[in-house]
């Protein structure tokens, strides 16, 4: 059974919709309301969602925490990965999402982790998908999608307390100057109110555990991405260093028919002041495809 999905929708349930799939341990909150008003404003509905295990969407029942060094080794080792749920379930997620709002097609978007999700949703669910964004993600080839030294440690890391929410606050506040983007910087004052919101709304590390167990599990996608139909548009930040730029060209480079846009000065964030930017460059793509 699929855990309950929590979810807004913006603008007229009657316009075409862009479906928001957002990353790794990320929030519906971690799209940015100017960027969804941006898409609204063109002529769209907007769905954006918490992904299972994050939020204020279900648990995995047991609720246990992944060994992620174990995970990671097994990869290495190109071993089978135990995952409580895959990808593909995560897919499974967001069409019964669309089943629930009556919406048969959606032009589809992801960031990051929500990137690969969205590619196995073109992929296995093609009669879903009008368009397909790619952001920030990677083709699951590992010898191009290997973050920095200090990207890799920001990640990985874990706030001194994880039980107060300032010190969470503050941990994720380092974590994003990590990995933000250098050409479009945002201040710290920024930075606080925006993870205050989503710490306050809902905070569960093993959740997103689970979750990174779940994209390790699912190893090279490359044969997968061939398959997929829809128009695509694969944006990266020349400046990520938690997903390299070589991994968005690697994306691009298995997707029939993939436009690459790269952004200078990006990281591995959503800067306010890429918004109009970024929300131009997709909502074009999806007014170029037919309903």
């Amino acid at each position: 059974m699929n855990p309950h999905i929590e979810h807004e929708s913006l603008g007229d349930p009657s316009h075409p919709a862009i479906v928001l799939i957002m990353g790794l341990g990320m929030q519906l909150v971690a799209w940015p309301d100017s960027f969804c008003n941006a898409l609204v404003a063109r002529g769209f509905r907007v769905v954006r969602f918490d992904n299972r295990d994050v939020g204020l969407s279900g648990r995995t029942p047991g609720r246990k925490r992944p060994n992620l060094v174990l995970a990671m080794a097994a990869a290495a080792l190109h071993l089978p990965v135990r995952s409580p749920y895959t990808l593909e379930d995560m897919a499974g997620d967001t069409t019964g999402l669309m089943d629930r709002l009556g919406i048969a097609r959606a032009h589809i978007v992801g960031a990051s982790m929500g990137g690969m999700i969205a590619q196995v949703l073109a992929a296995k669910f093609p009669q879903r998908v009008l368009s397909l964004t790619s952001i920030m993600s990677t083709s699951g080839n590992r010898k191009l999608s290997k973050p920095s030294k200090a990207a890799g440690k920001a990640l990985l890391a874990r706030p001194a307390d994880p039980n107060d929410p300032e010190v969470v606050i503050e941990h994720l506040v380092h974590t994003f100057g990590v990995i933000g983007s250098p050409g479009f910087p945002s201040t710290r004052e920024e930075m606080r109110q925006r993870i205050g919101r989503a710490v306050r709304r809902a905070y569960d590390p093993p959740g997103v555990a689970r979750q990174l167990v779940a994209v390790i599990a699912a190893g090279d996608r490359r044969k997968q991405l061939k398959e997929i139909k829809a128009p695509t548009l694969v944006i990266h930040g020349a400046a990520d260093p938690l997903v390299p730029l070589a991994a968005g060209r690697d994306t691009a480079a298995h997707i029939p028919g993939a436009r690459l846009e790269v952004i200078e000065g990006m990281g591995h964030d959503f800067p306010e002041a890429l918004m109009p930017r970024l929300a131009a460059l997709i909502a074009d793509h999806c007014a170029h495809v037919a309903p």
